[in-house]
């Protein structure tokens, strides 16, 4: 049995890991939000006026914004997938060791 002492310790370096690992993650984002950033500008059409009578398709720009970044989100995937399991491990293995821990006392 682990002494309430080294179980405060092992909670805290496990809440560290998961925090590093959220943080993972949320690098991860921000870097496809960035490359789809940089993107938008290519992705609206050259002409921005009436081309024979034509209107401009309102839903072709979001279709093409949608599929880029499906495309760049796919590229990144694999890791996104393993750093969910890892935070979702991490997430169990904490509140399990809460569990484990007896409640704090009250010092008067």
């Amino acid at each position: 049995m682990t002494p309430p002492r080294e179980r405060g310790s092992q909670l805290c370096r496990m809440e560290e890991a998961r925090r590093q690992t959220q943080r993972q993650l949320d690098l991860i984002d921000r870097q496809i939000i960035r490359r789809m950033t940089t993107l938008i500008p290519l992705l609206v059409p050259k002409r921005i006026g009436y081309r024979r009578g034509k209107p401009p398709d309102p839903g072709a720009f979001l279709e093409r914004y949608r599929s880029n970044l499906a495309a760049i989100t796919a590229e990144r995937q694999p890791e996104i997938d393993a750093l969910s399991r890892k935070l979702a491990r991490q997430d169990a293995a904490i509140a399990a060791l809460r569990a484990k821990r007896p409640p704090e006392r009250a010092t008067t």
